[in-house]
């Protein structure tokens, strides 16, 4: 079992340029920086290390370079068995605890992140898997997943189906082996049906105008969930896009 009173702490985070529905959709500016740039500054407002995990496409190049400029960690790997790219960077890093983000986020609160981190710690548990999802009563937009990297590596190994592979997760959350344990962060009001990720046209729409008029990346969950509940037609301007599901 890892020390779990000092643990190696790390965020993952996954990064590509092929959306299938907005192709470069990290790498679009917006409030004067990159979509993927927002989002690293949040990651990092948690003190814990961030590293990117890309593909080996070329097409991904430039957010490997984005990584060099910014004195990142990059590490590439396959493309659609995105939990072998996770476990190549878990074999580098040899992290006793993992935190897994996706990069379409500009938003990401660092406080709910630390506060799952933060539950994590004091179960003690290292067969625990923690998020903010299951049920989901942030915004899309704020989803964490805190485990460690004996459940990635058990993951890794036993979890064969494409959902497994593609994911990253499912093995996890749906706690196929059956002995892990999950704990849900929520909050009393329900905001899950509110959308700040990044998948669509309209999705950049509503985070330009948080971001150029609001000023939210400088905001808390509370405050940018505050902004949207009270203006119902920013909520409408993404609001039928259909998540992917997995």
């Amino acid at each position: 079992m890892p020390d779990l009173h000092s643990p190696k702490i790390g965020i993952i985070t996954q990064a590509r340029m092929t959306s299938t529905r907005l192709p470069g959709k990290v790498l679009m500016e917006v409030g004067g920086k990159s979509i993927l740039q927002h989002h690293i500054e949040r990651l990092k407002q948690t003190g814990y290390e961030v590293v990117i995990a890309t593909t080996n496409n070329v097409e991904d190049d430039p957010i490997v370079e984005f990584a060099s400029q910014k004195n990142i960690d990059c590490y590439r790997g396959s493309e659609h068995d995105v939990l072998a790219r996770f476990m190549d960077v878990q074999h580098e890093k040899k992290l006793d605890m993992i935190v897994r983000v996706t990069s379409d986020c500009p938003l990401i609160d660092p406080s709910l992140i630390q506060k799952g981190v933060q539950l994590y710690l004091e179960e003690q548990d290292d067969h625990l898997y923690v998020s903010n999802c299951f049920p989901r009563t942030y915004a899309r937009g704020f989803d964490f997943e805190v485990f460690s990297g004996k459940m990635l590596e058990e993951a890794f190994l036993d979890g064969l189906e494409a959902e497994d592979r593609e994911h990253v997760t499912p093995y996890l959350w749906k706690n196929k082996p059956g002995h892990f344990h999950l704990k849900n962060i929520s909050q009393q009001m329900n905001n899950g049906l509110l959308r700040i990720t990044i998948d669509t046209p309209e999705d950049f729409e509503l985070i330009e105008i948080l971001i150029e008029k609001y000023h939210a990346e400088k905001m808390n969950f509370v405050m940018i969930e505050n902004i949207l509940n009270a203006h119902p037609e920013l909520v409408a301007i993404n609001e039928h896009i259909e998540q992917k599901k997995n």
